[in-house]
C-alpha cells in the first residue's frame, strides 16, 4: 500500500504544481488579495514547493512523517478544488478554462484517493 501512496502522492504533486503554474497565469495573488504581486507569489512558492517535494521524499523513504505529509497534500488538493469552484460559481473568470478545470477535477479525484489510502495506512498502523 505504501507504493500506491507514493504514486498517488507523485501524481497529486504534479497536478498541484501544474495548478500553481496555471495560478501564475491567472494572477492568483489578485484573486486572493495577496500582497507582493508576482514577486510575493513566487517567493511564497519556495517553501510550498519544498514542503511538497520533501513530503514526496518522506513517502518514498517510508518515514513516519510520510502519512502526515500525505494528509497535508491531499487536503491541500481538496481545498484548491473547493475554493476555485466557489470562485467560479461566484462568476469569477479565473480558472474558467477547460484545462484549468481538468487540473482541478483531476486534483480532487487524486486527492480523495490519496487521502483514503493514507487513512487506510494510518488505521492499519494503529491496529497493529
Amino acid at each position: 500500500m505504501t507504493e500506491a501512496l507514493f504514486w498517488l502522492y507523485l501524481i497529486n504533486a504534479v497536478l498541484l504544481i501544474n495548478h500553481e503554474i496555471d495560478s501564475a497565469y491567472w494572477k492568483e495573488w489578485d484573486l486572493f488579495k495577496l500582497p507582493g504581486g508576482l514577486a510575493g507569489f513566487l517567493l511564497l512558492h519556495f517553501p510550498l514547493l519544498f514542503i511538497i517535494l520533501y513530503g514526496m521524499a518522506a513517502v518514498a523513504w517510508q518515514r513516519p512523517s510520510a502519512t502526515w505529509f500525505s494528509v497535508l497534500l491531499s487536503t491541500g488538493g481538496i481545498f484548491a478544488f473547493g475554493i476555485h469552484t466557489y470562485f467560479l460559481k461566484q462568476g469569477r473568470e479565473e480558472f474558467d478554462h477547460p484545462v484549468s478545470k481538468f487540473i482541478l477535477w483531476a486534483t480532487l479525484i487524486v486527492s480523495l484517493g490519496q487521502l483514503m489510502v493514507t487513512i487506510l495506512i494510518l488505521t492499519h498502523r494503529t491496529a497493529v
